[in-house]
């Protein structure tokens, strides 16, 4: 809807425009109203107005200074002179600024400005079309010289053997000249881009958009440089380059780089982050260079929002196992969701975050580590009837290794673990049965200790009886076999996840008697802690 400002100094004029005539039914809307021209142009500056009514003669800022100045702003600005004021100077100061009408208020009648207004929202509708149609072949064309690129990078990847005169000469089409000139090569790669992507129509949208603006940008500070998207996260970036002046020409195109984030924070809220190559010379180097920064994934990987690096060779193995550390996180996590600690989240994810970024372990080690916890937790919690997940564990999966940098990784753990909190404090806060809850509460936190029926009884300040029927009853298993069933599946992860011996596993669950440990496991299991183990292995 078309946006209207009314600006007149005298107050009575301002009121009976802004009641009799039919805003809504035009297909306008009164934005504001304003009686002097400083006090609109001040709110035209954070919203512009597609159509003008004022007056001429006004304290601070007249009609005319107004138009003019706002006219600067927004060239199809429609503007309709209400004024006292016949005198012909000022309309012909009016039509110089192209104003559509001029109304004499002594013979002012509002039928006259409603027809106006319809004439403006024609106008402005047909501007409109015709501005839309020019953007949709603007954005078909765009779309396809940017397809023609993308495919020219994979085929220069994917093919093995390329006759060098044909790739210089498509090159050249694209405004790659290497037989001229010496590139540095980077890869820019969009941060959350699952978010960036729900405030627009398509991915294509997105794109356009991205492109133009690294497109403008590199027309400013670096004419010369060549960009090409790379799939719907990234794109690369081409500096022609001396490469015996390396570090002076690595420096100029990183200051281009920094002024591409700018752009894009400032115009699209995008984060971009920069890795740097090595330089090429040839289509051999150009395709290596290629070639190198896709695949550093792991440097990549650790990367903050907003950064430009050089490229690094891939770092040794870290010297802790990641795994080692399991039953610590493990354990962490669920003390924090059966305690509804919704405030120490945040705490939690970072710590944990922090612990991966210091070691820089291998990202898809880090995948399969936060979605063995993840699915552990959801297992518990079915379990304990606390959740039910509607998303699949290949939906879960496929999110988790979709994402590329440990910050989204960091922001997708905390949304996660704020879902599930929130649907367990749901449960508690519906359930008729808030002791059992209670109770599957009370063996998850004391499991590794020696759990008794009266001992919980008493936490729940039940009697022991009716809690044995109640939980029989809720449950469908006495508490000793539900007890028993949680001891088994916490011996099954600390034989998985430790290499501590069957018998420090029996003591920490608080088993006295080894033997009788082993024939329960075996009983549960089908085999024995040991067979278990090696059969994991």
């Amino acid at each position: 809807m078309y946006k209207v400002m009314l600006v007149d100094d005298d107050y009575p004029v301002i009121q009976l425009l802004s009641e009799t005539i039919e805003w809504e039914q035009l297909g306008v809307s009164l934005q504001s109203t304003h009686e002097n021209g400083a006090s609109a142009f001040e709110k035209a500056i954070s919203e512009m107005p597609d159509i003008l009514i004022t007056d001429i003669g006004m304290p601070k800022m007249n009609g005319i200074e107004l138009t003019k100045k706002l006219k600067e702003q927004n060239p199809n600005l429609k503007v309709a002179i209400l004024s006292c004021h016949a005198d012909f100077a000022f309309a012909q100061q009016a039509l110089k600024l192209q104003v559509q009408d001029y109304l004499i208020k002594d013979t002012f009648d509002p039928a006259d400005l409603r027809q106006l207004i319809k004439k403006f929202k024609e106008t402005l509708d047909e501007q409109n079309t015709k501005m839309n149609k020019h953007l949709q072949i603007q954005n078909l064309l765009n779309q396809n010289k940017e397809s023609v690129k993308e495919k020219f990078i994979k085929k220069t990847i994917e093919q093995p053997d390329m006759n060098e005169g044909h790739w210089l000469s498509e090159a050249k089409s694209l405004g790659l000249h290497l037989d001229q000139s010496a590139y540095i090569g980077s890869l820019g790669m969009i941060h959350h881009y699952s978010s960036v992507k729900e405030l627009y129509v398509s991915e294509d949208t997105l794109n356009f958009a991205v492109n133009n603006v690294v497109a403008e940008e590199i027309k400013r500070c670096y004419p010369g440089a060549v960009h090409f998207q790379h799939g719907i996260k990234g794109l690369f970036v081409f500096f022609p380059s001396s490469l015996i002046l390396k570090r002076n020409a690595l420096t100029e195109a990183m200051e281009c780089m920094k002024r591409i984030q700018h752009a894009l924070k400032r115009s699209l809220n995008i984060s971009l982050s920069f890795i740097t190559g090595d330089g090429c010379r040839d289509l051999s180097e150009f395709k290596q260079e290629l070639v190198h920064l896709i695949n550093g994934c792991h440097q990549r990987f650790y990367l903050k929002p907003g950064t430009i690096v050089e490229q690094k060779e891939a770092r040794e193995a870290p010297t802790e196992d990641l795994f080692s550390r399991y039953d610590e996180a493990a354990a962490e996590m669920r003390e924090l969701i059966m305690l509804r600690d919704e405030a120490r989240i945040t705490e939690y994810v970072t710590k944990w975050v922090n612990f991966l970024e210091e070691n820089q372990f291998a990202p898809e080690l880090v995948k399969d580590w936060v979605l063995k916890l993840l699915l552990d937790l959801r297992v518990k919690l079915h379990a304990l009837q606390l959740f039910r997940s509607q998303q699949t564990i290949d939906y879960m999966h496929n999110e988790i290794f979709e994402i590329q940098f440990l910050d989204e990784l960091k922001s997708w753990l905390l949304n996660y673990f704020h879902s599930i909190l929130s649907f367990v404090k749901e449960v508690y806060e519906q359930t008729k049965r808030k002791e059992i809850l209670d109770a599957f509460k009370y063996v998850t936190m004391n499991i590794e200790k020696k759990i008794t029926l009266d001992e919980v009884s008493s936490y729940l300040y039940l009697n022991p009886s009716y809690f044995s029927r109640l939980f029989k009853k809720e449950v469908g298993e006495t508490f000793v076999e539900y007890v028993t069933k949680m001891k088994i599946n916490r011996a099954k992860e600390l034989l998985e996840q430790t290499t501590d011996s069957v018998g420090k596993i029996c003591e920490r669950l608080g088993y006295d008697n080894q033997s009788y440990f082993i024939k329960i496991f075996k009983n549960y299991v089908g085999v024995t802690p040991i067979e278990y183990r090696g059969g994991k292995a």
